[in-house]
């Protein structure tokens, strides 16, 4: 009993996982952070990188934080709202087939039943039986042959909203030091903060995807110690231009 149990709770996990990935908001949150780590820590880096003040670094770190917050919120509300309406223009389009030629959805229903190996009599008297319901037919239609869930099109807020404020946590860890710090150790602890920020975000999604936890948490590491020494060395050399 406790097996079973424990299985039904490994799917309900699964497909709670699948419908916040549909949704938009594990996609947008991702992105999110990931990009408050990297690119404001570019942003600080940089400018840090042309020997600028304290208060002129905490300054950009900030003006970095705040436009790529809204611009990575007003990203996804776009992005995924348009998903939504191209969705929602589908599912039009097999409601009135449904109502005014469901027999052409019959036919389709039953060759994609083949195609997974169910014989052509039993396909077609799944799809007749299924016919029968309108709304019941037009729901396994959709989630069969379409590939839709029509109750998990996406959320552009919850998209937009995960967006601007895990963009703002991940902007605060290259920024934070600069606060209290100066010079040489705000860069390495601007460094660190983001390092291990990235570290977490790595693992996080190598554990959600299946993939080694120190796989993917070393993959994000590398990439903030590249972006980390091309930025502040761009920066310095700029600074010694100018």
């Amino acid at each position: 009993m406790k097996n079973i149990v424990d299985r039904r709770a490994d799917s309900a996990l699964l497909a709670a996982r699948a419908a916040q990935v549909q949704r938009g908001g594990a996609r947008a949150a991702v992105l999110g952070v990931n990009d408050g780590l990297v690119s404001v820590l570019c942003i600080v880096l940089a400018v840090a990188g042309a020997a600028a003040t304290n208060g002129t670094v905490l300054l950009a770190g900030l003006a970095g934080l705040i436009a790529g917050a809204i611009s990575m919120a007003v990203g996804e509300w776009i992005s995924v709202q348009s998903q939504v309406e191209l969705f929602q223009g589908v599912l039009g389009d097999v409601k009135h087939l449904v109502k005014h030629d469901q027999d052409l959805l019959v036919e389709e229903l039953q060759r994609n039943l083949e195609t997974t190996g169910v014989s052509a009599k039993t396909a077609q008297a799944t799809a007749t039986e299924l016919a029968r319901d309108k709304q019941h037919f037009y729901d396994f239609f959709v989630s069969r042959v379409i590939g839709i869930n029509p109750d998990e099109l996406g959320s552009p807020w919850v998209a937009a909203g995960s967006s601007f404020a895990l963009f703002t946590l991940g902007a605060l860890a290259p920024i934070l030091p600069w606060v209290w710090m100066t010079g040489t150790t705000a860069v390495y602890a601007s460094i660190v903060f983001t390092a291990l920020g990235s570290l977490l975000v790595g693992g996080y999604v190598a554990r959600s995807s299946g993939n080694p936890i120190a796989k993917g948490a070393i993959r994000q590491l590398l990439i903030v110690i590249v972006a980390a020494v091309v930025t502040y060395g761009l920066g310095h050399i700029f600074g010694q231009v100018a």
